[in-house]
């Protein structure tokens, strides 16, 4: 069985929603960001939206959530290169929008953000993927 090459992503894939909350106790840990994914050329371009602010924050606090973000995405794009040698990764993403935690919002949690961005937007690409055994009923 043969597959076709494939590059991420196929589509526009508009209002890609991730949410990274952990309140089990205490370090916390809660991000939420909606992203677009625009095909793009060879590569991962990343920028963040006017509309992605978070009020009464400062500036420079908001832009270290902003860039964890973005290395979530491109950590996680990088392994599905490596996983997926038939896969070229072409994309723009643009960070439109983050909800924050007073307290419980920080990097670590923006980054993992970025991770589930990306596997969202493959659920939203590519549906779930197969199973190689039969589901038990």
């Amino acid at each position: 069985m043969t597959t076709e090459p494939r590059t991420f992503p196929p589509r526009t894939l508009s209002a890609v929603k991730a949410v990274y909350a952990r309140q089990a106790g205490c370090p916390s840990s809660v991000a939420v960001a909606v992203a677009d994914f625009e095909p793009w050329t060879e590569g991962v371009e990343f920028e963040t939206a006017d509309t992605c602010t978070v009020p009464g924050w400062p500036d420079a606090r908001v832009a270290e959530l902003q860039e964890a973000f973005g290395s979530g995405v491109r950590e996680e794009l990088e392994e599905l290169a490596t996983l997926n040698p038939g896969t070229t990764v072409a994309v723009a993403v643009v960070l439109r929008s983050i909800k924050v935690h007073e307290v419980d919002s920080h990097p670590r949690a923006f980054r993992q953000a970025g991770r589930q961005a990306v596997r969202n937007a493959l659920l939203k690409a590519y549906g779930p993927p197969s199973t190689p055994w039969p589901r038990l009923p």
